[in-house]
Parts: C-alpha cells; sequence; structure tokens
C-alpha cells in the first residue's frame, strides 16, 4: 500500500483518541526540576544559564512594562523548540506541522498585545494605522492597508512555522526516500544522498531552533509597539 509523503502530518489517533495532546505535554517532563539544594548539577546550571541568557536578549528591546511577560515569552520558547525538536526524531510526530495548533499559539497572543495597546495608550496604537506625514488622499487607502497588515501578523506567524517545518520534513522524506531506492541500483550516488540527508537533517534542527526564536521574537516586537 502506497502512502502519501504528507501522511506524516495527520494527527495521529489510538483507538479514536487524538494523541496531539500526549504530544504536547511529553516535551515538558525532559526539562529537569530545580532542587532546592544550594549547588545544582551541570545540566540544571546549564539550564539555567540558557534560559537567563535568553531572557535577557529577549528583553532588550522591550520597556519595563514589557518585562512581565518574560516568564510566558521563555516558556513559549522552550515548548517550541522542544517540539520541533523531537519531531525530527523517528516514528514522531511534530504538533507545530499543524496550522490549527500554530494560530491557536499566535492569535491570542497577538490579540493580548493588541488589548493592552489599546487599553494603555489608545492613541499611539492608533496611530500605527496611519504613518506620519501621510497625503490627505492617501489616507483612506493607507489605513485599510495598515488595518489588514495588522490582522495578518498572527496568520503570518502561524503559517511561517507551519510552512517551514512542513516544507524540512517533506525534504527530508523525499531524500530518505531516493537514498533508499538508489542504493541497490547505484551505490555511489546512494551514499551521496545519504550524505545530503545528514547535512539537511543538521540544517534543520537549526531550523527548527530558529523559527521558535523567530516566532517569540516577533511577539516581543508585537508587544513593543503596544506599551
Amino acid at each position: 500500500m502506497t502512502l502519501s509523503f504528507f501522511d506524516q502530518f495527520l494527527s495521529p489517533s489510538f483507538l479514536g483518541l487524538p494523541l496531539i495532546a500526549l504530544a504536547l505535554s511529553l516535551p515538558w517532563l525532559l526539562f529537569p526540576t530545580p532542587s532546592t539544594r544550594w549547588l545544582n548539577n551541570r545540566l540544571l546550571t546549564l539550564q539555567g544559564w540558557f534560559i537567563n541568557r535568553f531572557t535577557q536578549q529577549l528583553l532588550l528591546p522591550l520597556n519595563l512594562g514589557g518585562h512581565k511577560w518574560a516568564a510566558i515569552l521563555t516558556s513559549l520558547m522552550l515548548f517550541l523548540i522542544t517540539l520541533n525538536i523531537l519531531g525530527l526524531l523517528p516514528y514522531t510526530f511534530t504538533p507545530t506541522t499543524q496550522l490549527s495548533l500554530n494560530l491557536g499559539l499566535a492569535v491570542p497572543l497577538w490579540l493580548a498585545t493588541v488589548i493592552i495597546g489599546m487599553r494603555n495608550q489608545p492613541t499611539v496604537a492608533l496611530g500605527h494605522l496611519l504613518p506620519e506625514g501621510t497625503p490627505t488622499l492617501l489616507i483612506p487607502l493607507l489605513i485599510i492597508i495598515e488595518t489588514i497588515s495588522l490582522f495578518i501578523r498572527p496568520l503570518a506567524l502561524g503559517v511561517r512555522l507551519t510552512a517551514n517545518l512542513t516544507a524540512g520534513h517533506l525534504l527530508i522524506g523525499l531524500i530518505s526516500t531516493a537514498a533508499v531506492v538508489l542504493l541497490p541500483i547505484m551505490p555511489t550516488v546512494a551514499l551521496l544522498t545519504t550524505t545530503i540527508l545528514f547535512l539537511l537533517t543538521l540544517l534543520e534542527v537549526a531550523v527548527a531552533m530558529i523559527q521558535a526564536y523567530v516566532f517569540v521574537l516577533l511577539l516581543s516586537l508585537y508587544l513593543q509597539e503596544n506599551i
């Protein structure tokens, strides 16, 4: 039975129950919990150093009002990185290849930044819809364009993450299939294809980390505009 390459992106189920909830909850078990001791082990120390460095870099462009979001943005970053990298392992499922999940993360967080801007500084928030010095004849057109671009932001966040991960998984699947097919026919070409597959896998690990960082970074920039 020939399966489609897109079958790997279907949400798995067992006995009629979707397993995406299990896939979303398991990554948190991989992170060790800090103990109450004065001195932690090397893994906890490295984890704490990474979280502190990332939080510092993330909060650099933000005002003091945006520092309240440090915990949720850092947690979202670790969550997305773990899901993206775990999805590269064999016989696993990547929840972040589902557009519904990515939009479920992007829309509420984006909407929260917009609501904060409208509540704290409505004049400045509405001022983003019309650049300063716009000719009078172009004012209605620019307001429409800026409003559309504002509402496209969460869609762009979700689609960017979904498209990058889906394209990488598809490419890995195509190249690995080609390597298996070419192995009995042209072993030399199959070896070259396997080398390319290994390099592509390393690239996908980098893409998984970068896309999670870009997702959180854009959210922080949207927050900066509204605080």
